[in-house]
């Protein structure tokens, strides 16, 4: 599993675009999160992404908690809930 320490690239929450597409049927990355640890509410496009070959991990911007992580497994995608409260269609 991918840590923060190791990420790559630190990029906006459009750079998970991809991966989140392998998950939902919606562009995720206009789905409005909830930060279940500072409350903050926003579009994953303005999340924090830490980005490497393996993992996207998505932080909040206001807090950095992890909301979730995205992971490349085994041919498919693992998705991790982390802080994030609730996604909801833009």
């Amino acid at each position: 599993m991918m840590r923060a320490q190791n990420a790559m690239t630190r990029v906006d929450g459009n750079a998970a675009a991809g991966l989140l597409a392998e998950i939902f049927a919606v562009d995720a990355t206009t789905m409005r999160g909830t930060c279940g640890a500072c409350g903050s509410v926003g579009p994953l496009a303005e999340a924090v992404v830490e980005l490497d070959d393996e993992a996207a991990i998505i932080r909040c911007r206001s807090c950095t908690h992890t909301l979730m992580t995205v992971l490349r497994a085994d041919g498919g995608v693992r998705l991790v809930i982390g802080s994030v409260r609730d996604l909801v269609r833009a």
